[in-house]
């Protein structure tokens, strides 16, 4: 959510400053800005809209000429998305800009501070609440850095800023709490961002900046201090991905590129932690011991992460015998957790930097739980402060809608049920080996059902001008048909939803009428017959039924289903993994027929950083 980049050094600032911005769009926002240092002072270009309308306005960064600048793409929480709330914001004196991302909490106090001090305001946002105040402090000590730290000491919430000052001609500072925000050290210059993604093209050798820390950026260094102002030395890391895994490298759309991606995605995740048959996870340090005192399991997210955890939670229970509690992070730590010292807790992130997933996972660290965290980004937040963590391994995910970093989580969620289910001795060896075995053949049968994607774009082009689409299913198929629903209607903004299919007479069947069209699910194998049963349910009352089952149940599904994607038969832990994928593809087609903007879906953001 929002994107933050700064530059300063030796090029023109302004075009930095734009491509970062630009590669950062996936994130969501509804305005966009940048400033830079020139010789006359700061100068600031923002406007509504797309990036592009920016990038018009200053012909490409050339009317704003200058080697120090900041930018920032906004999604609006404070105030209507317009040209004056979008960032960055200037202090009333004109010798401050910032850009912020986050919430401050307490912006109304500040702010009426403030205005009865004679300080005028422009904007609704809370972010010029820091802006003005950094100046009304500057003014009393004459110190940016003594300004910055008394700001930092008022200020209540979350927050990654970068600012610039017309007095610091050769610097800019950076400042973060909970809210992600690295630094980047280039040959000509150096950076802050809050996606790794914005500075690839520059700079492969980042930092990530740690909760109250500040940092003062030049073009031949960067210096971190505490909040005391104590330096800190920090761990360079390499980003070792390459520059074209976040581009669309001939795709239409990132996410048909993700989605297509996949099975080399699987690949990463899974292979390395197979050795000789055996699940190996050197990078946790649960024993038996440890496990035999655990009386509960939580997993914790959101979105499709949380989806993940709604799979996780079938088959975890059943390979691990202990009852799992999935929770939505947003609601967990206002829920008073039952989580004690003798609870495991699975906190599952894409990003790691999720804020309600965060806050959730430090209330079961205080509450004594141990944290085992499942992330796709080194170095987050999160994975710093995990027990235990493990990452997907599955390269950068641009769309915003999740599609390979959901199948890596849930291919690794398998492999961590399996290796503690085998560490407490609660699976078979014959039924261990099978899950092995699937996992490993899994990114070819994956390939499969890619295969098919000429099938399902037909089936969308069938489907695409329904207004209400229903998903039913049973055990894992309703589980997965949670993410499925959730993906068409992220995507397409087609009203969507999931149900148990044993719920249907319970109120949700009144819905179905002439016409309804009803995603049927049916590759859990035990339970297929009842889920045959309510597919004639819904027929019955006039629905049309797409379904999704697997190979050897194909012929009984056609019986009843208008149309049928049949994925190849696999371990029932396994299943969802390949069921997943026509679902998405089938969001993908429907959202591509009715026009939407497939990789920057309205109101959306890539990463949740505020409440």
């Amino acid at each position: 959510m929002c994107g933050i980049i700064g530059y300063v050094g030796h090029q023109e600032a302004a075009p930095i400053l734009l491509d970062g911005l630009e590669r950062m769009e996936y994130r969501g926002y509804d305005s966009a800005g940048i400033a830079v240092r020139t010789i006359d002072g700061l100068q600031v270009k923002k406007s509504k809209g797309r990036l592009q309308v920016l990038s018009d306005m200053v012909r490409g960064g050339a009317d704003l000429p200058g080697t120090l600048g900041i930018g920032h793409t906004r999604w609006a929480t404070h105030g209507e998305p317009n040209d004056i709330n979008a960032h960055p914001h200037v202090s009333e004196g004109g010798n401050i800009a910032l850009v912020h991302n986050g919430i401050i909490e307490n912006y109304m106090e500040l702010k009426d501070y403030l205005m009865s001090k004679g300080v005028k305001f422009t904007s609704e946002t809370d972010s010029e609440v820091v802006a003005q105040l950094l100046e009304f402090h500057y003014n009393e000590c004459h110190d940016i850095l003594e300004a910055v730290g008394r700001v930092l000491r008022r200020i209540e919430g979350s927050y990654a800023l970068g600012i610039i000052s017309s007095d610091m001609p050769d610097a800019l500072i950076a400042a973060r709490k909970d809210s992600p925000l690295i630094l980047g050290y280039g040959a000509d210059g150096n950076y802050i961002a809050s996606d790794v993604t914005a500075v690839i093209k520059y700079t492969r050798e980042v930092a990530y900046m740690d909760d109250g820390e500040i940092a003062v950026i030049t073009p031949d260094g960067i210096n971190v201090f505490t909040s005391e102002m104590d330096p800190v030395e920090k761990e360079h890391k390499t980003v070792d991905w390459d520059v074209s895994a976040a581009e669309k490298g001939g795709y239409p759309h990132f996410m048909f590129k993700e989605i297509m991606e996949q099975p080399d995605a699987i690949r990463r995740t899974v292979f390395p932690r197979i050795r000789d048959g055996r699940v190996v996870l050197d990078d946790i340090t649960i024993t038996k011991e440890y496990l035999d005192s655990v009386t509960k399991v939580f997993i914790v997210a959101c979105g499709s992460s949380y989806h993940v955890g709604m799979v996780s939670k079938y088959n975890w229970e059943r390979l691990l015998r202990r009852p799992v509690e999935v929770a939505l992070a947003s609601e967990f730590r206002y829920s008073d957790p039952l989580v004690d010292e003798n609870s495991l807790v699975i906190i599952i992130s894409q990003s790691g930097e999720t804020l309600d997933t965060m806050a959730a996972m430090r209330e079961a660290k205080r509450r004594g739980g141990r944290i085992l965290a499942i992330v796709n980004v080194v170095g987050s937040s999160i994975a710093r402060e995990a027990d235990d963590v493990l990452y997907t391994w599955a390269g950068p995910e641009i769309a915003v809608a999740t599609t390979k970093a959901y199948s890596t989580q849930l291919a690794l969620m398998d492999l961590v049920g399996l290796y503690l289910a085998d560490l407490e001795g609660t699976v078979s060896a014959e039924e261990y080996a099978a899950v092995v075995e699937e996992l490993q053949l899994l990114p070819e049968k994956m390939e499969k059902v890619l295969e098919k994607k000429e099938d399902i774009q037909y089936f969308a082009s069938r489907y695409f001008n329904h207004n209400s689409v229903f998903f039913i299913g049973r055990n894992l198929d309703y589980a997965m048909g949670m993410e499925g629903s959730l993906k068409l209607k992220e995507i397409s903004y087609i009203h969507s939803e999931a149900y148990a299919s044993g719920e249907l007479k319970h109120g949700t069947i009144s819905l179905v009428e002439s016409g309804t069209l009803v995603v049927g699910l049916g590759t859990y194998v035990p339970l297929f017959d009842k889920a045959m049963s309510n597919v004639v349910e819904v027929k019955a009352r006039g629905a049309e039924v797409l379904a999704v089952t697997v190979e050897s149940m194909k012929e009984k599904m056609e019986k009843n289903a208008d149309a049928i994607v049949a994925v190849p038969d696999t371990h029932l832990v396994v299943q969802p993994s390949l069921g997943i994928v026509p679902l998405q593809l089938f969001s993908y087609y429907v959202a591509l027929m009715r026009g939407c903007d497939i990789d920057k879906p309205r109101n959306l953001a890539k990463s949740v950083t505020v409440e």
